[in-house]
């Protein structure tokens, strides 16, 4: 690799420390020399030297929920995340993987991921060569696989049922012998390097001929016994994405699920983590997720939240999806181009019908991240990537129309290519703020790999740093990073990484903090077998660094492939 001389910039080292200015020397892909005093280095042969001044140097950025376990086949670099400064990304949330799988029963993994992830059969058929069954074979398959990123993998349930169970995963509790196939194949997955296991029972996970995913068909016995193994190896992390009785109106029926997640951690000892997601301000809806860290930490276990730092957010447009896509006035004229679409609209007695279907229709049931009825308080044309953001509802009353009239007239305006972000949670961004500033909090959740035409939120950590650390001021820029690097480097247990020091992994960003920000997402048709995906690059970063190597380059991908898989402690 030789010499990577970062010279002159403001080095913001992840611990929360004052940043300082210093000289960053990289010698095979370590740190070998952070010089705080000028000309500490000078006449130092180097291969190359990046001129960081103006511009702060910080670890790279870790995201613990992502979920690229299929991308990775087919996308060497890590895209959209490794615009945004995410050097590590851990995969095979919610009990969604790729392994176990056998031969003549993959498509019942397949049949987990299609609507519960937004990643399309056809793309998958196309992009993968399943070349492992078990998940210790997967792992193979990363690590020797190029990748521009670093990766970790769990285990998830929902495939580790289907290999155990076949069709019947989707149907029933597993038996004895179900079980016991499980428990060895999450030691044998430890042991190998996997980090935890994920599991779902959340309603928000179906199949695409809407049934459960098969996660959700498990009894509490069954994850808990998968759980209690981990503890027993003192190994392994266990995310889940939680029932809604935690949310629910009824305090009997939250306290219940908190007492009993919070005796599951406290007993094993396992460390918990998910989402801590608002997604109305009601207090049911966010409360009992701070009282679940809060008290799973209080009791003897180990938690931690995962905070997202906006909205979660669907993004609509005419490319993609809308929520009036399924009447049936709409469905029959999306069914044509663009340029029809945009004839019907401009036409006032057509459009007077549509209008009139999306204001009194029937809009269904919507899971997850899918397009739902629209609340216009909570719809924003997405005309800049970062807040403050105008609601269609405030739009619209300043122009003396319905919502559904300045909706049609904003698309229209933009030739039906603007997007529009639809807030499904953390409507309120003082509640967003409260959750990220939890000490248990880390900022993440986003879905990388995932919901491909549905969210674009691997821009997270360009958001917290333009928004609410530049913006708003609500966090320096040294407690922002030390959240987005030694936090989760340290819950997850990636100790060579996290913290630019002498003799920690070369995983390195070099931005400036004026004007690092998100670029407005796009849609583009690059995905196997020609399959649409939102994309989206970032402003700001001189360089992106990975086990020494440059991968991103103002805002360019540079080829490089130098990413590692990291694999548990039960492997090292």
């Amino acid at each position: 690799m030789g010499d990577l001389l970062i010279r002159g910039g403001t080095v913001v080292d992840g611990t929360g420390a004052e940043p300082r200015r210093a000289d960053v020397l990289i010698t095979d892909g370590i740190v070998a020399k952070i010089a705080e005093s000028p000309g500490q280095l000078a006449g130092r042969r180097v291969d190359r030297t990046i001129d960081a001044e103006g511009h702060a140097v910080t670890p790279g950025f870790i995201d613990v929920h992502t979920h690229m376990d299929a991308q990775i086949a087919w996308d060497p670099m890590g895209e959209s995340s490794c615009f945004h400064g995410v050097t590590t990304a851990v995969m095979g949330n919610c009990g969604f993987t790729l392994a176990p799988a056998r031969p003549d029963a993959r498509h019942l993994v397949v049949r987990n991921l299609e609507r519960a992830e937004d990643i399309s059969a056809e793309a998958m058929a196309a992009g993968i060569d399943w070349s492992w069954e078990t998940f210790p074979e997967y792992l193979d398959f990363v690590e020797a696989t190029p990748k521009g990123i670093n990766y970790a993998g769990y285990l998830g349930h929902s495939a580790l049922r289907t290999w155990a169970m076949g069709e019947a995963a989707f149907e029933r509790g597993a038996n004895d012998d179900e079980l016991a196939l499980m428990l060895a194949q999450l030691r044998d997955s430890l042991r190998a390097g996997a980090v935890g296991f994920t599991t779902s029972i959340s309603y928000n996970h179906e199949t695409a001929d809407d049934r459960p995913v098969a996660s959700r068909m498990a009894d509490w016995s069954e994850i808990d016994a998968l759980v209690s193994e981990m503890g027993v190896m003192g190994a392994g992390i266990f995310e889940l994405a939680n029932h809604g009785d935690l949310r629910s109106r009824d305090a009997e029926r939250s306290d219940a699920y908190v007492a009993k997640i919070v005796e599951l951690g406290a007993r094993t000892r396992v460390p918990i983590t998910y989402g801590m997601l608002a997604p109305s301000s009601a207090d049911h809806h966010w409360k009992p997720v701070i009282k679940l860290l809060d008290c799973i930490n209080a009791a003897g276990g180990i938690s931690w939240g995962q905070a997202h730092t906006r909205h979660l957010g669907t993004l609509l447009s005419f490319r993609t999806a809308l929520p009036f896509d399924a009447l049936p006035l709409w469905h029959d004229m999306r069914a044509g181009s663009l340029a029809e679409q945009k004839a019907a609209l401009s036409d006032p007695a057509t459009r007077a019908r549509l209008v009139e279907e999306a204001t009194s229709g029937d809009y269904g049931r919507a899971l997850g991240p899918e397009a739902r009825k629209p609340v216009w308080a909570h719809i924003y044309p997405l005309t800049q990537p970062l807040p403050p953001f105008r609601s269609i509802e405030e739009i619209a009353a300043e122009r003396g129309v319905t919502p559904m009239d300045a909706f049609v007239d904003l698309a229209l305006d933009a030739n039906l290519e603007l997007f529009f972000v639809q807030a499904i949670a953390n409507q309120d961004q003082d509640l967003v703020l409260r959750l990220l500033k939890h000490p248990r909090a880390i900022p993440t959740f986003s879905d990388s790999g995932a919901h491909v035409t549905q969210i674009m939120d691997s821009s997270l950590q360009t958001h917290l740093l333009g928004h609410w650390v530049r913006d708003r001021q609500e966090f320096t820029l040294a407690d922002a990073v030390r959240r987005i690097t030694q936090l989760p480097a340290t819950a997850w247990g990636f100790g060579d990484r996290g913290v630019l020091a002498v003799g920690k992994a070369a995983d390195v960003n070099v931005f400036d903090p004026e004007t690092v920000t998100p670029d407005l997402p796009e849609l583009v048709h690059d995905l196997p077998a020609g399959e649409p995906r939102l994309r989206q690059t970032a402003t700001g970063f001189a360089a992106t660094i990975v086990n020494g190597e440059v991968i991103t380059e103002h805002g360019k991908v540079t080829g490089a492939v130098p990413g590692r898989l990291l694999r548990g402690p039960l492997a090292r």
